[in-house]
């Protein structure tokens, strides 16, 4: 899979209205057929910060995902609201879903 994970340092006056902005984007994306998941975090140490983790499938999902049009329209809706360029970790991994963090293991509850 391609696991991406991008920072999104949002202006401020746009920070709260951000979820709202990026919300027609993140939907196509996630109706995407490759699309594993696309999900927004907001930083806990920066209000302006939201965190973007996405995956897709392979290759193919990921090159269809930059060829869409929610994604092209989304180059040239959303720097506006935007402080800096987003910051960006992408790399392949030998997996297709999350992996379970044995160090903090749930027993059984009862």
């Amino acid at each position: 899979m391609i696991f991406i994970t991008a920072k999104f340092r949002v202006l401020p006056e746009h920070a709260d209205a951000w979820p709202d902005v990026s919300r027609s984007f993140t939907e196509a994306t996630r109706a995407e057929p490759g699309c594993l998941w696309f999900d927004w975090s907001r930083s806990l140490d920066d209000q302006n910060e939201y965190v973007l983790v996405e995956a897709f499938r392979d290759g193919d999902a990921g090159a269809a995902h930059v060829q869409s049009e929610h994604f092209k329209n989304a180059q040239k809706e959303l720097p506006r609201y935007l402080q800096e360029t987003p910051r960006i970790v992408n790399a392949v991994l030998e997996q297709d879903d999350w992996s379970l963090l044995g160090e903090m293991e749930v027993g059984p509850r009862g």
